[in-house]
């Protein structure tokens, strides 16, 4: 029975990052993910004056409940949507003049409801091309805290870089909070502040966050759900058996819901206390889901979804419009390249089943520089031969040996 081990989960490793820099203290991660995103949260951390050090397997980071060591730095955010969102969030907290830019990629993608917020809490802020977006100045002073609205239904990134601020704010803080997506990644950010000595309060739709800080600890990072999603999938379409350990009862993220849907499209599926295994059954049948909440592994359905026996319809996935690339659109797209029959609304997909393999033929896949585009269609092709990628080389971004392990675990099943 293969057992893959995925590499360390990139929300729970940023958050970490940021929680290990804000916390009184010298605090040790386990098994950080290592990529091209986390790389550039730690970077962005040294050139803010913060001491990161790393071996293979752990991170220590010394934190400064003060803020940034340095006055002046001019951070590069590379195409990390967590670094461009809570670093500059970190910086306030600080003394200084701090400038972020990003990739192309990042730049396009949108930061406006988070630098009114924090405008709003009194942090000076400047963008210097165009509204909303990277690059941007932060002159920071520290911030005082209070009340605060949001809108999060964009991303649930800008929610999370606030209660991380909380703590770090003189008074706390109440953020009212008016649209919210991607709930589970939120439940994430509240039960690692927890970890780190802070408890985040409920009143309704608002937030509450004490002052006071956060301590230093040592933290285990658990294993990418996301990442997983794409080697269950292989299980589902091939009718062989994965086996994913780190990921259990208690995991912390959202995407292992993943699963549920491949569960109910008939896959066999046992979640344990410290593991997860699926095993295909040789049938998929069609499903309709909201994947508001779990909307990074729509891309993985999608690509198996000419596989199943009846239409597969993706529900309220509006915000994968705005992530490394319009998400809908690429999956649409991709799967008429191949052969299938797609609608799409503003936040819907609808993919009719392709009888049988057969009818769809091996093209290259367009990735849109999108890591879980080329990872989703990888599965694909599992089933189609012929596929390639245009810019296979973009997992790097939270998988740089995805190819690898895939050939290997596709050779096993």
């Amino acid at each position: 029975m293969p057992v893959v081990d995925i590499p360390g989960s990139k929300s729970v490793t940023a958050r970490a990052l940021f929680l290990a820099a804000a916390a009184d203290g010298v605090t040790t991660l386990v098994r950080p993910l290592r990529s091209d995103d986390t790389e550039g949260f730690a970077e962005g951390l040294g050139r803010l004056g913060y001491r990161v050090g790393r071996t293979p397997d752990t991170w220590q980071v010394d934190g400064r409940p003060q803020g940034p060591a340095v006055t002046e730095a001019d951070i590069q955010c590379r195409d990390g949507a967590t670094t461009a969102r809570f670093l500059p969030t970190l910086a306030a907290t600080g003394t200084g003049t701090y400038r972020f830019d990003a990739s192309p990629q990042m730049r396009r993608r949108p930061l406006l409801p988070l630098t009114r917020a924090l405008r709003d809490l009194g942090v000076g802020l400047r963008h210097e091309n165009r509204e909303g977006h990277h690059p941007l100045t932060v002159t920071a002073a520290g911030v005082e805290g209070g009340e605060v609205t949001l809108d999060a239904g964009q991303s649930s990134q800008y929610l999370t870089a606030l209660l991380l601020l909380g703590p770090l704010t003189r008074k706390g803080l109440r953020i009212s909070v008016t649209d919210l997506v991607s709930v589970p990644y939120v439940e994430i950010t509240i039960a690692m502040m927890r970890a780190f000595g802070v408890e985040v309060g409920r009143e309704g739709n608002a937030f509450l966050v004490p002052p006071g800080g956060y301590r230093a600890t040592t933290y285990a990072v658990e294993p990418d759900a996301s990442t997983a999603s794409y080697f269950f999938a292989a299980a589902a379409v091939t009718g062989g058996e994965v086996t994913v350990p780190g990921l259990g009862e208690g995991a912390l993220q959202g995407d292992l819901g993943f699963v549920d849907v491949l569960r109910r499209m008939g896959a066999q599926v046992e979640v344990g206390a410290q593991s997860t295994t699926v095993r295909g059954t040789g049938e998929l049948r069609g499903v309709t889901v909201n994947m508001r909440d779990i909307s990074d592994t729509m891309p993985t359905l999608a690509a198996i979804a000419p596989f199943a026996s009846g239409p597969v319809r993706i529900e309220d996935v509006a915000n994968t419009r705005v992530k490394e690339c319009d998400r809908l659109e690429a999956c649409a797209e991709n799967l008429r390249r191949l052969g299938a029959e797609v609608t799409t609304g503003p936040d819907w997909i609808e993919i009719l089943p392709g009888a049988a393999a057969s009818d769809l033929a091996g093209t290259e896949i367009k990735s849109y520089g999108d890591h879980r585009i080329v990872m989703s269609f990888a599965v694909t092709g599992l089933r189609v031969p012929g596929i390639s990628f245009d810019d296979p080389g973009c997992v790097r971004k939270t998988f740089p040996g995805f190819h690898e392990e895939f050939g290997a675990l596709s050779a096993r099943l």
